[in-house]
Protein backbone atom coordinates (compact mmCIF):
# COMPACT_ATOMS: atom_id res chain seq x y z
CA UNK A 1 0.00 0.00 0.00
CA UNK A 2 1.06 3.71 -0.34
CA UNK A 3 3.04 4.73 2.75
CA UNK A 4 3.43 8.40 4.22
CA UNK A 5 1.54 9.62 1.09
CA UNK A 6 -1.09 12.61 1.58
CA UNK A 7 -2.81 12.15 -1.73
CA UNK A 8 -4.41 8.85 -2.53
CA UNK A 9 -4.13 7.67 -5.72
CA UNK A 10 -7.44 6.63 -7.23
CA UNK A 11 -5.13 4.89 -10.32
CA UNK A 12 -3.32 2.34 -6.84
CA UNK A 13 -7.10 1.88 -5.72
CA UNK A 14 -8.60 0.81 -9.08
CA UNK A 15 -5.43 -1.56 -9.70
CA UNK A 16 -5.29 -2.58 -6.23
CA UNK A 17 -8.95 -3.43 -6.04
CA UNK A 18 -11.20 -2.20 -8.66
CA UNK A 19 -14.62 -3.31 -6.66
CA UNK A 20 -13.66 -1.45 -3.67
CA UNK A 21 -12.82 1.91 -5.91
CA UNK A 22 -16.64 1.27 -7.41
CA UNK A 23 -17.97 0.96 -3.44
CA UNK A 24 -16.44 4.48 -2.03
CA UNK A 25 -17.89 5.79 -5.23
CA UNK A 26 -21.55 4.56 -3.81
CA UNK A 27 -24.36 6.88 -3.20
CA UNK A 28 -26.20 4.87 -1.11
CA UNK A 29 -29.57 6.90 -0.93
CA UNK A 30 -29.78 7.24 -5.01
CA UNK A 31 -28.49 3.71 -5.26
CA UNK A 32 -26.24 5.70 -8.33
CA UNK A 33 -22.75 7.18 -7.87
CA UNK A 34 -22.06 10.61 -5.88
CA UNK A 35 -21.69 13.15 -8.12
CA UNK A 36 -19.47 15.98 -8.78
CA UNK A 37 -22.04 19.13 -6.94
CA UNK A 38 -19.13 21.22 -8.30
CA UNK A 39 -18.42 23.07 -11.86
CA UNK A 40 -14.45 22.77 -10.66
CA UNK A 41 -13.78 19.94 -12.86
CA UNK A 42 -16.29 20.95 -15.95
CA UNK A 43 -13.20 22.22 -17.81
CA UNK A 44 -12.33 18.19 -18.54
CA UNK A 45 -15.47 17.49 -20.51
CA UNK A 46 -19.34 16.55 -20.10
CA UNK A 47 -19.18 13.83 -17.79
CA UNK A 48 -17.40 16.44 -15.38
CA UNK A 49 -20.98 18.45 -14.63
CA UNK A 50 -21.88 19.56 -11.01
CA UNK A 51 -24.52 17.15 -11.79
CA UNK A 52 -22.65 14.03 -13.81
CA UNK A 53 -22.14 10.96 -11.40
CA UNK A 54 -18.19 10.28 -11.03
CA UNK A 55 -17.52 6.96 -12.50
CA UNK A 56 -14.00 5.35 -12.28
CA UNK A 57 -13.05 6.30 -15.49
CA UNK A 58 -13.58 9.87 -15.40
CA UNK A 59 -10.32 9.17 -11.77
CA UNK A 60 -7.97 6.96 -13.09
CA UNK A 61 -5.79 6.32 -16.58
CA UNK A 62 -4.92 9.46 -17.54
CA UNK A 63 -7.01 11.29 -15.11
CA UNK A 64 -5.78 9.43 -12.04
CA UNK A 65 -4.34 13.02 -10.60
CA UNK A 66 -8.11 14.40 -10.58
CA UNK A 67 -8.93 14.54 -7.29
CA UNK A 68 -6.40 15.35 -4.73
CA UNK A 69 -6.87 16.75 -1.20
CA UNK A 70 -6.35 20.43 -0.69
CA UNK A 71 -3.46 20.84 0.31
CA UNK A 72 -2.24 19.42 -2.96
CA UNK A 73 -4.35 21.64 -4.47
CA UNK A 74 -2.89 25.62 -6.23
CA UNK A 75 -3.71 28.49 -4.37
CA UNK A 76 -5.98 29.34 -7.18
CA UNK A 77 -8.09 26.17 -6.79
CA UNK A 78 -8.47 26.78 -2.94
CA UNK A 79 -9.72 30.23 -3.01
CA UNK A 80 -12.00 29.38 -5.92
CA UNK A 81 -13.63 26.23 -3.03
CA UNK A 82 -13.33 29.34 -0.64
CA UNK A 83 -15.44 31.58 -2.90
CA UNK A 84 -18.22 28.95 -4.10
CA UNK A 85 -18.22 26.64 -1.41
CA UNK A 86 -17.33 28.83 2.24
CA UNK A 87 -14.37 25.83 2.26
CA UNK A 88 -12.12 26.08 4.88
CA UNK A 89 -10.22 23.63 6.20
CA UNK A 90 -9.23 23.19 10.38
CA UNK A 91 -5.71 22.56 10.76
CA UNK A 92 -5.47 19.66 12.95
CA UNK A 93 -4.07 21.17 16.04
CA UNK A 94 -7.50 22.78 15.78
CA UNK A 95 -9.14 19.37 15.75
CA UNK A 96 -7.59 18.18 18.32
CA UNK A 97 -8.60 20.80 20.72
CA UNK A 98 -12.25 20.07 20.25
CA UNK A 99 -11.96 16.16 19.75
CA UNK A 100 -10.69 16.73 23.45
CA UNK A 101 -13.55 18.62 24.34
CA UNK A 102 -15.61 15.79 23.34
CA UNK A 103 -13.65 13.03 25.24
CA UNK A 104 -13.50 15.56 28.27
CA UNK A 105 -17.07 15.10 28.69
CA UNK A 106 -16.93 11.37 28.11
CA UNK A 107 -14.34 10.18 30.07
CA UNK A 108 -14.57 13.64 32.56
CA UNK A 109 -11.44 14.31 32.63
CA UNK A 110 -8.74 16.33 30.70
CA UNK A 111 -5.86 14.85 28.78
CA UNK A 112 -6.91 11.28 28.06
CA UNK A 113 -4.85 11.19 24.72
CA UNK A 114 -2.64 14.03 24.46
CA UNK A 115 -1.60 17.61 25.98
CA UNK A 116 -2.02 20.40 24.11
CA UNK A 117 0.77 22.78 23.06
CA UNK A 118 1.06 25.87 21.23
CA UNK A 119 -0.69 24.60 17.70
CA UNK A 120 0.17 21.06 18.35
CA UNK A 121 0.28 18.38 21.12
CA UNK A 122 2.29 15.82 23.08
CA UNK A 123 1.30 12.30 22.98
CA UNK A 124 -0.02 10.11 25.98
CA UNK A 125 1.32 6.67 24.84
CA UNK A 126 0.95 5.04 27.73
CA UNK A 127 -2.38 2.95 27.82
CA UNK A 128 -5.71 4.71 28.27
CA UNK A 129 -7.68 3.89 31.37
CA UNK A 130 -11.71 3.78 31.42
CA UNK A 131 -13.87 5.31 34.42
CA UNK A 132 -15.05 2.60 36.32
CA UNK A 133 -18.72 2.88 35.95
CA UNK A 134 -21.43 1.38 33.85
CA UNK A 135 -21.19 2.61 30.43
CA UNK A 136 -17.73 3.61 30.09
CA UNK A 137 -15.74 0.82 28.89
CA UNK A 138 -13.77 0.70 26.49
CA UNK A 139 -15.62 -1.16 24.32
CA UNK A 140 -18.20 1.69 24.99
CA UNK A 141 -16.22 3.60 23.86
CA UNK A 142 -15.49 2.73 20.14
CA UNK A 143 -19.17 2.05 20.01
CA UNK A 144 -20.48 5.58 20.81
CA UNK A 145 -21.23 7.00 17.24
CA UNK A 146 -19.53 10.57 16.30
CA UNK A 147 -21.06 12.68 13.53
CA UNK A 148 -18.26 15.31 11.55
CA UNK A 149 -20.86 17.72 10.01
CA UNK A 150 -19.62 19.21 6.27
CA UNK A 151 -16.93 16.87 6.89
CA UNK A 152 -14.65 18.22 3.53
CA UNK A 153 -11.73 15.39 3.74
CA UNK A 154 -12.91 14.32 7.77
CA UNK A 155 -9.79 15.82 9.65
CA UNK A 156 -12.38 15.60 12.86
CA UNK A 157 -12.27 11.75 12.14
CA UNK A 158 -9.19 10.73 10.88
CA UNK A 159 -5.83 12.87 10.30
CA UNK A 160 -3.15 10.69 8.43
CA UNK A 161 -2.15 14.17 7.27
CA UNK A 162 -3.21 18.25 8.44
CA UNK A 163 -5.45 19.29 5.36
CA UNK A 164 -3.95 22.69 5.78
CA UNK A 165 -0.41 21.91 5.62
CA UNK A 166 -0.20 18.74 3.93
CA UNK A 167 2.37 17.17 6.94
CA UNK A 168 1.61 13.48 7.50
CA UNK A 169 1.00 12.64 10.84
CA UNK A 170 2.77 9.25 12.04
CA UNK A 171 -0.06 6.91 13.62
CA UNK A 172 1.39 7.03 17.11
CA UNK A 173 0.17 10.50 17.36
CA UNK A 174 -2.77 10.73 15.18
CA UNK A 175 -5.89 12.83 16.34
CA UNK A 176 -9.54 12.02 15.00
CA UNK A 177 -12.20 10.45 16.38
CA UNK A 178 -11.83 7.03 14.37
CA UNK A 179 -7.92 7.76 15.48
CA UNK A 180 -8.93 7.36 18.92
CA UNK A 181 -11.30 4.56 18.78
CA UNK A 182 -8.53 2.28 17.11
CA UNK A 183 -5.97 3.24 19.49
CA UNK A 184 -7.98 1.67 22.18
CA UNK A 185 -8.64 -1.24 20.07
CA UNK A 186 -5.08 -1.54 19.59
CA UNK A 187 -4.77 -1.59 23.19
CA UNK A 188 -7.54 -3.88 24.33
CA UNK A 189 -7.12 -6.64 21.68
CA UNK A 190 -4.29 -8.55 20.41
CA UNK A 191 -5.87 -11.80 18.56
CA UNK A 192 -6.41 -10.22 14.74
CA UNK A 193 -9.79 -11.56 14.29
CA UNK A 194 -11.42 -9.78 16.83
CA UNK A 195 -9.57 -6.79 16.36
CA UNK A 196 -10.71 -6.89 12.53
CA UNK A 197 -14.62 -6.82 14.18
CA UNK A 198 -13.85 -4.36 16.36
CA UNK A 199 -12.13 -1.79 13.76
CA UNK A 200 -15.39 -2.75 12.16
CA UNK A 201 -17.40 -1.53 14.59
CA UNK A 202 -15.40 1.53 15.27
CA UNK A 203 -16.06 2.66 11.29
CA UNK A 204 -19.70 1.46 11.72
CA UNK A 205 -19.78 4.41 14.46
CA UNK A 206 -17.89 7.60 12.68
CA UNK A 207 -20.24 9.33 10.59
CA UNK A 208 -19.72 12.67 8.05
CA UNK A 209 -21.58 14.41 5.34
CA UNK A 210 -20.25 17.04 2.67
CA UNK A 211 -21.71 18.50 -0.43
CA UNK A 212 -18.93 18.12 -2.92
CA UNK A 213 -18.58 14.90 -4.40
CA UNK A 214 -14.78 15.16 -4.22
CA UNK A 215 -14.53 15.77 -0.32
CA UNK A 216 -16.52 12.72 -0.26
CA UNK A 217 -14.04 10.25 -2.29
CA UNK A 218 -11.30 11.29 0.09
CA UNK A 219 -12.98 11.22 3.23
CA UNK A 220 -13.87 7.60 2.52
CA UNK A 221 -10.35 7.00 1.65
CA UNK A 222 -8.85 8.97 4.44
CA UNK A 223 -11.19 6.69 6.79
CA UNK A 224 -10.43 3.62 4.69
CA UNK A 225 -6.64 4.07 4.76
CA UNK A 226 -6.85 4.86 8.43
CA UNK A 227 -8.16 1.04 9.24
CA UNK A 228 -4.71 -0.22 7.21
CA UNK A 229 -2.42 1.93 8.62
CA UNK A 230 -3.84 1.28 11.98
CA UNK A 231 -3.60 -2.98 11.66
CA UNK A 232 -0.05 -2.33 9.79
CA UNK A 233 0.87 -0.66 13.31
CA UNK A 234 -0.57 -3.47 15.53
CA UNK A 235 0.27 -6.53 13.19
CA UNK A 236 3.47 -5.30 11.54
CA UNK A 237 2.12 -6.85 8.30
CA UNK A 238 -0.02 -5.47 5.38
CA UNK A 239 -4.17 -5.66 5.42
CA UNK A 240 -4.03 -5.09 1.46
CA UNK A 241 -4.41 -8.52 0.71
CA UNK A 242 -7.44 -8.64 2.99
CA UNK A 243 -10.08 -7.79 0.12
CA UNK A 244 -12.98 -9.17 1.30
CA UNK A 245 -12.82 -7.52 4.61
CA UNK A 246 -11.81 -4.23 3.12
CA UNK A 247 -14.91 -4.44 1.02
CA UNK A 248 -16.62 -4.86 3.81
CA UNK A 249 -15.08 -1.58 5.29
CA UNK A 250 -15.65 0.31 2.09
CA UNK A 251 -19.45 -0.74 2.46
CA UNK A 252 -19.70 0.43 5.97
CA UNK A 253 -18.21 4.21 4.79
CA UNK A 254 -20.05 4.41 1.79
CA UNK A 255 -23.27 4.48 3.74
CA UNK A 256 -21.28 6.74 7.04
CA UNK A 257 -19.75 9.11 4.98
CA UNK A 258 -22.54 10.61 2.74
CA UNK A 259 -22.83 13.27 0.04
CA UNK A 260 -25.87 15.65 1.52
CA UNK A 261 -26.55 19.53 1.52
CA UNK A 262 -26.50 19.72 5.10
CA UNK A 263 -28.99 22.65 5.08
CA UNK A 264 -32.20 20.63 3.52
CA UNK A 265 -31.38 17.04 4.18
CA UNK A 266 -31.80 16.20 0.95
CA UNK A 267 -29.33 15.18 -2.02
CA UNK A 268 -27.56 18.01 -3.29
CA UNK A 269 -29.25 20.05 -6.34
CA UNK A 270 -31.91 17.36 -6.05
CA UNK A 271 -35.28 19.91 -5.28
CA UNK A 272 -37.00 20.62 -8.16
CA UNK A 273 -39.39 22.98 -9.42
CA UNK A 274 -42.19 24.01 -7.46
CA UNK A 275 -40.35 23.00 -3.83
CA UNK A 276 -42.09 24.04 -1.12
CA UNK A 277 -39.14 23.79 1.36
CA UNK A 278 -36.94 25.76 -0.92
CA UNK A 279 -40.28 28.44 -1.21
CA UNK A 280 -40.89 28.61 2.68
CA UNK A 281 -37.59 27.10 4.24
CA UNK A 282 -39.70 24.13 5.62
CA UNK A 283 -37.00 21.29 6.58
CA UNK A 284 -39.59 18.63 6.16
CA UNK A 285 -41.34 19.66 2.60
CA UNK A 286 -38.36 19.37 -0.14
CA UNK A 287 -39.29 17.41 -3.29
CA UNK A 288 -35.54 16.24 -3.41
CA UNK A 289 -34.22 13.39 -2.39
CA UNK A 290 -34.04 13.00 1.20
CA UNK A 291 -30.87 11.05 2.18
CA UNK A 292 -30.35 7.81 4.02
CA UNK A 293 -28.05 6.28 6.64
CA UNK A 294 -27.33 3.20 8.20
CA UNK A 295 -27.95 2.08 11.70
CA UNK A 296 -26.07 -0.87 11.86
CA UNK A 297 -27.00 -2.19 15.65
CA UNK A 298 -30.35 -2.37 14.44
CA UNK A 299 -29.19 -3.38 10.75
CA UNK A 300 -31.16 -1.04 9.23
CA UNK A 301 -31.31 2.12 6.62
CA UNK A 302 -32.61 5.35 8.34
CA UNK A 303 -34.12 8.73 6.48
CA UNK A 304 -30.97 11.21 8.37
CA UNK A 305 -33.55 13.87 8.53
CA UNK A 306 -36.16 12.04 11.07
CA UNK A 307 -32.77 12.11 13.36
CA UNK A 308 -32.69 15.72 13.11
CA UNK A 309 -36.82 15.74 13.61
CA UNK A 310 -36.63 13.64 16.84
CA UNK A 311 -33.78 15.67 18.80
CA UNK A 312 -36.08 18.70 17.69
CA UNK A 313 -39.10 17.14 18.88
CA UNK A 314 -36.73 15.62 22.17
CA UNK A 315 -38.03 11.84 20.98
Amino acid sequence: MQKNKTDIKENYLYSFNAGILKILLMDRTTRKNIIWATDDYASLGEQYAADKEIIPACITGLFGDVIKPRSDKSRAEQLNRVRDKAEVFTPSWVCNCQNNLVDHAWFGRSDVFNTETEKGWVTHYEKVAFPDEKGKSWQDYVKENRLEITCGEAPYLASRYDTVTGKVIPVKDRIGLLDRKLRIVCENVDEESEWLAWAKRAVQSVYGFEWQGDNVLLARENLLFTVMDFYEEKFHKSLAKNIKYLGEIARVLSWNIWQMDGLKFVVPNSCHVGCEGCAKRNLGKHNGIYCRIYDWPANRSIEFYSLYKGAKNGD
